[in-house]
């Protein structure tokens, strides 16, 4: 009996331990192969953390390779305030380290605790953004298993304002301005991913990290600015601006060969690196984005159209009244009183006479004369396409009333940039050619390729002699002209031509003016093109004021480039009859 009981007790036994075996073996076979793929994935979720890996954003260099703007390493240092707080005496330890960090950082420590304590089961809160690499160093160096850091490039822009009109800037939502906005698509840069694993006390486990996504450095953007002559050339307007008490000046040096903008100054100016220091007015470019009448800068554009057309010479012969009189009981008049002149385009070009130019204008109706203004690449954006930039305003000729015919061809009744006027005295100097503006002279990829390249066939505007008659009639503003002792290069031909235009607010013209020059040189055989503005000046109100800030910069300019003098004197032609 008692040897049956036994049996049975054992087989009861054995079956007991088999089936909590089988148990053991079925639960083994569930999680190692059933669920294995699953619960290495949970368990990895809770060891694994994400992290961003940037790229970096691309160099902007000028013509000599100079650099406007970079990327520079800079360190965000987060923290896990899990594995913070969760150690014994968690809270004096805490305050210990955090002591030593802001030592490094310059921060509060109570405002750090607050940051670690706002959430103590999270494994991520941020302790400082955008550190040095001194200060990560240093701050790597304390050894604290519960702090991280991550890379982030930042901005920096080693010249300062230097081109900061142009380069634009980067504020907390990307890129805000300029060449970093819309040259944006060459220079972004794009991030990647990689993972680790921690520790169950928060530390990374070595060899643990993992790339899941490369990062793409963005590329280096070539633009045709010359860092020195910028310099110069900013620094020259910074004292003009002082001397006018303007509210603005802008000037533009192009390269006439091939429309490329050597420098482009507005001032005041943004500094990149600090934005929020700026006139909200001075964020961008003024050469691009402000249109202001011309004044009579224009009746260079006017004088070759007519010459072009074959309705005038240097020496046709005009009339001009002191007024012309409107049937609205207006006038037109010059800026200075007078009798009846017998000038010749030539003089009318150097004495800038509007009523001069109101007549010999006439010789062309008013939609040719408006398709010679449009080939000159006015009312449209230039080829550069600068953010924000602005076409300007040449209205159709059915909205053009008896002044407004007149007042186009000295420069009145419409609008235009800067640059704009740049391009078509570039277009004078080449010959009548056009060339595209140029600004970003291409993208070098990380690869080496370069892509974006600008464009480069011109528009024929008017023919080659009509802009060689053009020029030789400029010349004589400056060999013979009021402001020709302020103009004059000795050894250089210079072709120019001065502005002054008053400035309409709500359709009507009050007293305040743009003062403005523009010019080629050398005349015989055009290099660069200068253009001078100045926008509402109060100590000083005529173009004679800006004379010698166009001879200076265009003085540097044929300086800077090595430019031959002029081997021959400049035509005599008859300013009247």
């Amino acid at each position: 009996m008692r040897t049956r009981r036994s049996r049975a007790r054992i087989t009861l036994a054995v079956l007991a331990i088999f089936l909590v075996v089988s148990l053991f073996v079925v639960r083994l076979i569930d999680i190692q192969i059933v669920q294995a793929d699953e619960l290495n994935a949970e368990a990895l979720e809770k060891r694994a953390q994400e992290l961003t890996t940037y790229g970096v954003r691309g160099d902007i260099v000028d013509t000599n390779g100079a650099v406007l703007a970079a990327s520079v390493e800079r360190y965000d240092i987060t923290a896990s305030p899990k594995s913070a707080l969760g150690r014994q005496d968690a809270t004096t330890v805490v305050a210990e380290e955090l002591a030593k960090i802001t030592a490094i950082t310059g921060q509060d420590p109570a405002q750090l605790m607050a940051v670690l304590t706002a959430d103590p089961d999270s494994d991520f809160a941020y302790l400082t953004k955008g550190v040095t690499l001194e200060v990560f160093q240093a701050v790597r160096d304390l050894d604290i298993p519960w702090v991280y850091f991550e890379l982030r490039p930042s901005r920096t822009y080693p010249n300062g304002e230097l081109a900061g009109n142009l380069i634009g800037f980067i504020g907390t939502d990307g890129p805000q301005a300029g060449l970093e906005i819309s040259e944006d698509e060459c220079l972004a840069a794009t991030n990647g991913t990689a993972t680790y694993e921690k520790g169950e006390d928060g530390t990374r486990l070595p060899g643990s990290l993992v790339t899941t996504q490369e990062p793409k450095d963005g590329g280096t953007l070539h633009v045709t600015i010359d860092r020195d002559l910028q310099f110069y050339v900013q620094q020259r307007m910074a004292q003009t601006y002082n001397e006018l008490g303007a509210e603005w000046v802008t000037a533009v040096v192009m390269r006439v060969s091939d429309g490329h903008l050597m420098a482009v100054v507005d001032y005041p100016t943004v500094d990149p690196n600090d934005p929020s220091l700026a006139r909200r007015d001075a964020l961008g470019s003024r050469a691009f984005s402000w249109p202001y009448e011309p004044g009579s800068t224009m009746k260079a554009l006017t004088a070759a159209s007519l010459v072009d057309a074959g309705v005038a010479n240097p020496n046709t012969q005009v009339l001009a009244p002191g007024r012309i009189y409107l049937s609205d009981g207006g006038y037109i008049k010059d800026a200075w009183a007078h009798d009846d002149t017998p000038y010749t385009l030539t003089g009318a070009l150097v004495d800038s006479s509007n009523t001069a130019f109101s007549l010999l204008s006439a010789g062309l109706d008013a939609d040719t004369r408006r398709d010679y203004m449009l080939k000159f690449g006015l009312n449209e954006e230039t080829a550069v396409h600068f953010y924000s930039e602005a076409e300007g305003t040449v209205h159709e000729t059915s909205d053009w009333d008896e002044r407004t015919n007149y007042a186009v061809g000295f420069g009145q009744g419409l609008t235009l940039t800067a640059v704009q006027l740049a391009s078509a005295y570039q277009a004078i100097g080449n010959g009548g050619v056009r060339s595209p503006v140029v600004l970003v002279e291409g993208c070098e990829q990380p690869d080496g390729t370069v892509t974006d390249l600008p464009p480069t066939e011109g528009t024929r505007v008017i023919s080659e002699a009509a802009a060689r008659t053009t020029l030789d009639m400029m010349e004589s503003v400056v060999s013979v002209g009021a402001n020709a002792p302020n103009l004059q290069i000795p050894g250089y031909r210079i072709a120019a031509k001065s502005g002054t235009a008053e400035v309409a607010e709500n359709g009507v013209y009050v007293d305040k003016s743009v003062i403005s020059f523009a010019g080629l040189a050398p005349a015989e055989d055009p290099q660069y093109v200068v253009v001078v503005a100045a926008g509402v000046p109060t100590s000083m109100v005529s173009s004679t004021d800006i004379a010698t800030t166009f001879h200076d910069v265009m003085a540097q300019t044929l300086t800077t480039y090595r430019v031959l003098p002029s081997g021959q004197p400049s035509p005599a032609l008859p300013l009247r009859w």
